[in-house]
């Protein structure tokens, strides 16, 4: 460093490729890398499909390291032998083990929870510090999607990830009611983290058709189960708008048959130039029942000031830091969507409002605080 005092060295510990892969928790595990570069020496150490090394925006050094597949007679057994819950069995891999003992890092981060069993069997482990973000809790994800394997697993994985809250120096959640749930268990140095997506070029509200977007990935539970709610509130939301329309984005849930599609309603699936197809559309539609972690879909709205129509589940701490309404009722729910497709000037003045706020939280550089005190493991504030 200029000062002359040593960088610190942080390694980040992925579950999948941010090279391959697109998950709102990969986009945010690179933002939070990005974030750390400013102040520490960052490189990243992933499971994929592939193997070797690369890079990722700035220059930042990636290894890859074989992903494990899913052998549920082996995972059961591993289970039952190590009494962990079967996801934590998984992501823990001798290739993993020694990659950790092979870097010679200050600070290793777990991208979820899960991540930082290799790390506890290390050498690494009381000699370079352990960071855990925990992303989201996913026993509450297989509680409510895996029906009864989801049920008698929630508990296992529950245990697990307090287990490992409790080995780090410290813990970072995307939702304050999740810090504030692990300092109840004892963990006092569990903070919310306060990160947002930069600002990008600003959507033209006044200028965008009466066309609503969901967006998602239905390969995850809880967006699939927001799609179909999505669908079935349609008719009510476009109910005498002729030229209403309805476009979801995202990859379709795998070997789920296609539903009936209400008129108005187109399903994309992936589209190569998402920001321009964005910036098309008057507002973004998120009525998710399941929600928690990581709310990219949210910040990427926000980012580039398009209004958001969202459930509780789907804001969380985002409605406090942006002055976002929820809407839980679903009557509520399709008359913010029709205010939005018959009132232009709203969406207008809703979308240029966040714009504003998100661009001068980052040029205050919050995300890069928060990012750079939970390395550092500060103390929480109380």
């Amino acid at each position: 460093m200029a000062d002359g005092r040593p960088t610190t060295k942080v390694t980040f510990l992925l579950s999948k490729d941010p090279v391959t892969e697109r998950a709102g928790d990969v986009e945010l595990g690179q933002l939070l890398m990005g974030l750390a570069a400013d102040e520490f020496e960052v490189s990243g150490l992933c499971l994929s499909a592939q193997t070797g090394s690369t890079t990722l925006p700035g220059d930042l050094p990636l290894k890859r390291l074989p992903k494990p597949k899913i052998r549920p007679a082996r995972l059961l057994v591993d289970s039952i032998r190590k009494r962990r819950s079967l996801v934590h069995v998984r992501f823990d891999t001798d290739d993993l083990v020694a990659a950790i003992e092979a870097c010679d890092a200050d600070v290793f981060v777990a991208e979820h929870s899960y991540m930082a069993e290799s790390f506890l069997r290390s050498a690494k482990f009381g000699r370079a510090r352990l960071v855990v973000n925990t992303n989201i809790s996913e026993a509450l994800v297989w509680r409510a999607s895996r029906g009864v394997l989801g049920r008698i697993e929630a508990p296992r994985l529950r245990r697990d990830e307090i287990r490992i809250a409790r080995a780090a120096d410290a813990v970072g959640t995307y939702d304050a009611p999740e810090a504030e749930f692990y300092r109840a268990n004892g963990i006092f140095g569990a903070r919310w983290l306060d990160v947002s997506l930069p600002p990008v070029r600003q959507v033209d509200v006044a200028r965008t058709p009466r066309r609503l977007v969901f967006m998602g990935l239905r390969d995850w539970p809880p967006n699939q189960e927001a799609f179909l709610h999505t669908l079935a509130l349609w008719p009510r939301i476009c109910a005498g708008i002729s030229d209403a329309e309805l476009c979801v984005i995202g990859k379709k849930k795998p070997g789920a048959p296609d539903p009936v599609y209400p008129a108005g309603v187109r399903d994309l699936g992936f589209v190569e130039d998402l920001s321009a197809f964005l910036g098309t559309c008057r507002a973004l539609v998120a009525p998710i029942k399941t929600g928690g972690g990581v709310r990219v879909k949210i910040l990427d709205a926000i980012r580039m000031g398009l209004p958001v129509v969202g459930t509780t589940a789907a804001i969380g701490d985002l409605g406090s830091m942006y002055g976002l309404q929820t809407h839980d009722d679903e009557d509520s729910f399709v008359a913010e969507c029709r205010r939005y497709l018959l009132d232009r000037p709203a969406a207008v003045a809703d979308g240029d409002r966040l714009y504003d706020v998100n661009r001068q939280r980052w040029q205050q550089r919050r995300p890069h605080r928060a990012v750079a005190a939970l390395l550092r493991a500060e103390t929480v504030a109380a």
